[in-house]
């Protein structure tokens, strides 16, 4: 028979029992209330009814809609409208569901857009000579004035900033000829050039035959810039410059291009072209012409990423396609998918715009086959970032993983106490 052992003494055995209760009874605590003390990120979403009647703080959700099955912050409030839960330093916003109805109302509003397009797409005008043209005058039957132009140069001997044979038209616009003295011609049309030469020679020659042409364009001039080939400045000559032959003549645009996002610089105004929309709504860009000074950037595609956060394989900038479109789905698929382990696929955020202007929160509850739909449709905006929750179960899982350490370090040391 062993002895019994003493009421006041406690053996080790009785020790780890009480922490072994005591760590299940911490656990227990843990599973109830992990989700509102869980470490990391994520979205807290209240009725926007319940935060008018009690504003109680950043996050206003129970306990029941923070349960281990996610989703909560969706499924758990009541059917008014929902925003995304304010603090101190951010207001409150409002949260839209997105569904097909949403996305078709937003395709829809993105093509009445053209009002921009419409007001740049002017009729062009003719070209008109200006300060540093070459001008080749001929009065037929007077040999003796051709050899004021200078002697002949090829074009292939001279410099690219070396005029052609003819009449340089000097940086005060004016035009100095023989016979005809020296005239204003800045402004003026080829054909009105030559009427004017006629009515001066004709004091002096009798019926004068004089045909003028433009041998050198090198008054005006539009600058390319960004993503082409061959950035630079594009003389315009007298075929019309459109947006195409600008960029044809810049060599085209390089793999980096964002079409969606062009820059047109105009006086003191810059406008955005989006050459994707143009050609869904029907609007060729080959109408849109340029004017003398214009400046047009084309952007670069990494200009206009948006952010992938969250539970995805791998959080990313993603990048838009050439045509500068980006949808959800894309986005996602950027970033190696969801992660399958950890995300709550009911919990899928797309945010967009600043604090200082109108932000916006959109809600994917992707747990159906027709939500992929709608993130195969939903165009997402530079800079939008795109959030992907984790689920209950991963939230609990990390506020064990912060408990365990300290409960086994108690454990251990009330062993080592005994």
């Amino acid at each position: 028979m062993k002895p019994f052992a003493h009421a006041g003494r406690r053996t080790p055995r009785d020790v780890a029992g009480r922490i072994a209760g005591a760590s299940a009874a911490i656990a227990l605590c843990a599973a109830l209330g992990g989700c509102a003390i869980a470490p990391g990120m994520r979205m807290s979403l209240s009725n926007a009814a319940t935060l008018t009647e009690a504003p109680s703080g950043p996050d206003t959700r129970t306990e029941a809609d923070e349960s281990m099955g996610g989703g909560g912050g969706v499924a758990g409030v009541g059917s008014g409208a929902l925003v995304a839960n304010a603090t101190s330093a951010t207001p409150e916003v409002p949260v839209t569901e997105l569904n097909v109805e949403t996305v078709k109302r937003f395709q829809e509003a993105r093509l009445r857009q053209q009002q921009q397009a419409e007001l740049l797409s002017a009729a062009p005008q003719p070209y008109a000579v200006g300060a540093g043209d070459v001008l080749q005058i001929v009065v037929w039957d007077h040999p003796e004035l051709a050899a004021a132009m200078g002697p002949t140069q090829s074009q292939a001997s001279t410099r690219p900033g070396d005029p052609f044979s003819g009449f340089v038209v000097d940086q005060s616009g004016n035009l100095t000829f023989p016979y005809a003295g020296t005239m204003h011609v800045a402004g003026l049309r080829t054909e009105e050039i030559q009427r004017l030469l006629t009515a001066s020679l004709a004091r002096y020659f009798v019926k004068p035959q004089v045909t003028v042409r433009m041998a050198s364009y090198r008054a005006h001039e539009v600058y390319v810039d960004g993503e082409v080939r061959s950035p630079g400045v594009v003389a315009v000559n007298d075929v019309p410059m459109s947006l195409y032959e600008a960029i044809s003549r810049a060599g085209g645009f390089a793999e980096t291009a964002d079409q969606s996002d062009l820059v047109l610089v105009r006086g003191n105004t810059s406008h955005r072209i989006n050459l994707t929309q143009m050609v869904a709504s029907g609007l060729s860009p080959s109408r849109l012409y340029l004017k003398p000074g214009d400046m047009l950037r084309v952007v670069a595609r990494d200009e206009n990423d948006v952010y992938v956060m969250g539970e995805v394989s791998k959080p990313i900038a993603a990048i838009p396609r050439r045509t500068g479109r980006i949808t959800l789905a894309d986005a996602i698929a950027q970033a190696g998918s969801v992660n399958s382990s950890t995300a709550d696929a009911a919990q899928m955020f797309v945010i967009r715009g600043a604090l200082n202007g109108k932000p916006e929160v959109f809600h994917l509850d992707g747990r159906s086959p027709v939500a992929m739909l709608v993130a195969k449709e939903f165009d997402l905006q530079p800079k939008d970032v795109v959030y992907v929750d984790g689920n209950g179960l991963v939230r609990f899982n990390r506020v064990l993983t912060l408990l365990i350490p300290a409960i086994n370090a108690g454990l251990t040391a009330g062993l080592v106490a005994k």
